[in-house]
């Protein structure tokens, strides 16, 4: 062993040593083999030259020390990773599912709100579906940390299990090993509260009846619309100092937001894979089922969406190569080739440490929603045209306008109106604006900057 012949031993002890330092010994008897590459890098930074400057020098040469730029990160372990090596997306060391599995009573009192719910039907042995796709747009660095939203998986963690190695360091994830069609499950996860709740599923279709394709599915989305939800309890926040504002418990309480009485009014998006299907969604939709996709009311509200979609979008990136800046934006979270590389040779995220230059990959724009009934840009939404929208908001706020969210039954008043609303794209220069209008926009990924500019 080399280690061990070039050890000497102490006159008054009987200790290894190495170049005057004591050398742990191993249970064999032997030097402890960790010890030697710690020995060793530790002498090669030693031996690195310094960048400090000529006057703390001495006698005008330079000092050999550990290099300043590697002392900054030389204790490793008190160096935070908070994003990917290629600094775009938010990122966390690889967690346990185990330790991200929640039953329907942790799940209860964890007082989920403003998050995300994603139903999925999948067996054991379904082919993967990429739950990556989905999650990482939302974990894009030009979101602030606090932005981020919760992902509560709902479905068979046999199969979330074997997806689990492309999502472990995707932070806040939380995984209900139940069904989507239980309602258990979903008013454990708090599905009246959400921000959105996704249904998807993994199983393959048989090729018996294509019609039958997509049953689960809808049968999901169709459960939660005929829910009913308790309209008296919201979240509760430690915010009010009110004396008469307490829980039984002591601790104040307030009104934060108050979730959907009925599950119709639950934010929801349904994945189709035969077109047709679309139909089932809407109970009280009165369109043709001969209609086309994207004339149907399930699609012009953003309630449905079908593979045939990709479809579409290959081949306005074929005929238009600029659309494809613009999808990246939208769909994928701004990923860079960089990334595209490592994730297709299978490396997955991996973490890095926040440089200048990583970091200044979360300067790119995002996709955000503007209501015009209150707000800077409140003004516009009495009867002002949309041409006077998007020239202010991209001159005096930096953001630009991309397509409006208005509800179908704007001009109604009475108690059949619905919540639902509708996507209006790049609509005319002269089109009438009304204050229940919300906007799609391009903005700076931090708003503080983007205003004071």
């Amino acid at each position: 062993n080399i280690k061990n012949s070039v050890m000497a031993k102490e006159e008054n002890g009987s200790k290894p040593v190495m170049n005057g330092r004591l050398v742990p010994i191993g249970p064999n008897g032997l030097v402890d083999e960790t010890y030697g590459g710690y020995h060793i890098s530790y002498e090669v930074k030693k031996l690195m030259p310094t960048n400090k400057p000529a006057d703390q020098q001495k006698n005008g040469k330079m000092e050999v020390g550990i290099a300043d730029d590697q002392a900054k990160d030389f204790d490793f372990a008190k160096t935070e990773m908070k994003y990917d090596s290629t600094g775009m997306f938010h990122w966390t060391p690889a967690r346990s599912i185990e330790d991200c599995i929640l039953d329907r009573n942790q799940a209860a009192m964890t007082v989920l709100n403003g998050h995300v719910v994603v139903c999925l039907f999948a067996d054991p042995d379904s082919p993967l579906i990429g739950l990556r796709n989905l999650v990482m747009p939302l974990r894009a660095s030009n979101f602030h940390y606090h932005e981020l939203k919760h992902v509560v998986i709902v479905g068979a963690v046999d199969y979330i299990r074997r997806e689990w190695k492309t999502l472990q360091n995707l932070p806040k994830i939380s995984v209900l090993n139940g069904s989507p069609l239980s309602r258990a499950d979903l008013r454990a996860v708090n599905v009246n509260l959400c921000d959105m709740c996704v249904i998807l599923s993994a199983k393959v279709p048989s090729n018996d009846d294509p019609t039958l394709a997509d049953k689960e599915a809808i049968l999901a989305s169709l459960n939660i619309k005929a829910m009913t939800f308790d309209d008296t309890i919201g979240v509760l926040n430690q915010s009010s100092n009110a004396p008469d504002a307490m829980s039984p418990l002591g601790s104040p309480i307030v009104l934060h937001r108050k979730g959907s009485v009925y599950g119709s009014n639950v934010p929801m998006i349904t994945e189709l894979v035969n077109d047709s299907n679309v139909q089932f969604l809407d109970q009280d939709d009165d369109d043709d089922p001969d209609t086309e996709l994207y004339l149907t009311q399930p699609f012009a509200c953003g309630t449905a969406f079908a593979v045939s979609v990709l479809d579409s979008l290959m081949s306005t990136t074929y005929f238009n190569q600029n659309a494809l800046t613009l999808i990246r934006s939208l769909i994928t979270g701004g990923a860079t080739p960089e990334l595209e590389i490592i994730l297709a040779e299978g490396a997955g995220l991996r973490g890095g440490y926040s440089t200048p230059d990583t970091l200044s990959h979360r300067d790119r724009c995002r996709v955000g929603q503007i209501s015009l009934s209150d707000g800077p840009l409140a003004t516009f939404g009495e009867g002002r045209k949309y041409q006077d929208l998007f020239v202010a908001s991209l001159r005096n706020y930096g953001m630009l306008c991309i397509g409006l969210y208005r509800l179908r039954d704007a001009a109604l008043t009475t108690v059949d109106a619905t919540s639902k609303r509708y996507v209006i794209t790049n609509p005319p220069f002269d089109f009438g604006l009304l204050p229940t209008d919300q906007v799609f926009v391009f903005i700076h990924w931090n708003k503080r900057q983007s205003t004071s500019q």
